[in-house]
């Protein structure tokens, strides 16, 4: 039998519009955290626009609530909170399209994972992520 979590949990995601012709449309953009391989919460984003050459920030909040766990995650959860970093696992899924001119567009999806480490709750301020993005 397993113990139940509830968390909550809010960051800043950067997206970046390099292209110097174009802008960027977002219409399908999902996160996913997960505790080791437990999917603990997931959001979704409202599709959005960059022009080019510029940035956006989006807010995402995830909630998690009674998410069951291993009692081996559990106790490792605990172990965590208590002594150290808490480890985290985010994946998020963005259907991006680009407009170059009046008949041609190009979409393509992107994938991104990223690993990061909280400071134990109640502040849980960021230590150390890392982060790749690919198509």
């Amino acid at each position: 039998m397993g113990f139940l979590l509830n968390g909550d949990l809010t960051f800043l995601a950067n997206f970046t519009n390099p292209n110097k012709k174009s802008s960027v449309e977002f219409n399908y953009i999902t996160f996913d955290l997960y505790y080791y391989n437990t999917l603990i919460a997931t959001s979704y984003v409202a599709p959005f626009q960059i022009p080019k050459k510029m940035s956006m920030f989006a807010s995402v909040h995830l909630v998690s609530s009674q998410v069951r766990l291993q009692q081996e995650q559990s106790r490792e959860l605990q172990r965590q909170i208590e002594t150290g970093p808490v480890l985290l696992n985010l994946r998020g899924t963005f259907h991006a399209r680009s407009n170059l001119g009046a008949l041609f567009r190009y979409s393509y999806r992107l994938h991104t994972h990223c690993s990061f480490s909280l400071n134990s709750p109640p502040s849980g301020t960021m230590r150390a992520r890392r982060c790749s993005t690919k198509r």
